[in-house]
């Protein structure tokens, strides 16, 4: 009998075991990591099903059923509107009986805010370990901090495999408000629209850019006012604050004071990121204390890491956006083209951008 092509499940394998063998050779420490990433994916592949057949379901909840059928518009507004990949990523749904779909542990020296980096066959090198258990991130989180690093443990609440799968939509999602969600879609599926290995920053940057931008304009197609609100200058303005944080904790490590004179001045200035915070909260927003369980848990290098890889060269990147016309296509291009650059080269030009806002 003539077997036919491969099935699903086939390609799953056929993409899926070839990388497992070569991560293998590494050595069994990272045959365990690997592993737990191999089966984390495979789990997460077998529950998906297609959004219709779960809007279709009598048993489905309304709640789940409103969220799934926003998401349907998002998705399509995605592909139409903002030029993103139409396949069938965000068109499938898995329930993953968490809040979060993986972990991510990061992690920097003391007295420096550079990330340790991991490198993997197909994302390149990231700023961050990836975990499906939560203990697990947190085993391997307590060895780093051995090791004396500062470590941050986040959870992840969706992520993609840039193409190489169909990305779901998860359970851990359907609380979400349809803002929020769209949002996600957005970000990302420009992941899947251009990827540079190597560089965490303009990675996640441009896909924050796209979010943004992309959000603006799904607001203003459903009749709503082009700004997310006050929820949304709240976090932009949160974000200035880090951002500078880390700017000043960059120029204390690489100045002249002794480790000693360094710790001191590092936790003076958690301080007074708290200070600031404080009169920001207590003044423009009211006492609203959304973000009083980050800003008061432990604090350290690796906890402010994520702020500068999701929002270093966002400005870089509107800059970009403006230049075009809005134009998406050739936006696209205009980044492809920045990608393409010697890493250097890269921060150079998006450098000149900021400069030049």
């Amino acid at each position: 009998m003539q077997r036919s092509g491969p099935g699903p499940l086939d390609r799953v394998f056929i993409r899926l075991v070839p990388l497992l063998a070569v991560l293998l050779l590494n050595g069994c420490s990272s045959a365990a990591y690997y592993g737990q990433l191999v089966e984390g994916q495979w789990q997460l592949l077998r529950a998906r099903q297609p959004v219709e057949q779960v809007v279709a379901n009598p048993a489905t909840s309304t709640q789940l059923r409103a969220r799934l059928e926003h998401a349907r518009q998002a998705r399509l507004f995605a592909s139409q509107q903002l030029k993103l990949p139409d396949n069938r990523s965000y068109r499938v749904y898995a329930d993953i009986g968490r809040p979060y779909v993986v972990w991510n542990v990061f992690a920097t020296p003391e007295l420096s805010l550079q990330p340790v980096t991991h490198c993997f066959p197909i994302a390149g090198c990231v700023a961050y370990r990836g975990y499906y258990q939560q203990g697990a991130a947190r085993g391997a989180a307590a060895l780093m901090r051995q090791d004396g690093m500062d470590v941050y443990v986040g959870g992840v609440e969706a992520y993609s495999t840039l193409g190489w799968f169909d990305d779901p939509i998860l359970s851990s999602m359907v609380g979400w408000s349809d803002e929020r969600l769209a949002t996600l879609i957005f970000h990302e599926l420009a992941h899947q629209r251009f990827y540079v290995q190597d560089d965490t920053e303009f990675n996640e940057s441009f896909a924050s850019f796209v979010e943004q931008e992309g959000t603006r304009q799904w607001r203003v197609a459903l009749g709503l006012a082009a700004s997310g609100g006050e929820q949304g200058q709240q976090r932009e303005q949160l974000i200035r604050l880090v951002l500078a944080c880390r700017e000043r904790l960059q120029a204390i490590y690489a100045g002249p004071l002794d480790d000693v004179q360094k710790r001191a001045a590092k936790q003076a200035e958690f301080e007074r990121l708290r200070r600031e915070y404080r009169q920001l909260r207590d003044g423009q927003w009211g006492g609203d204390k959304r973000y009083d369980a980050w800003m008061y848990g432990p604090m350290n290098n690796a906890k402010l890491l994520p702020f500068g890889l999701y929002d270093q060269w966002v400005p870089a990147f509107a800059a970009v956006f403006r230049e075009v016309g809005g134009d998406w296509a050739r936006f696209y291009q205009r980044v492809e083209q920045l990608g393409q650059l010697p890493i250097e080269g890269r921060k150079a030009a998006l450098q000149r951008l900021m400069v030049n806002l």
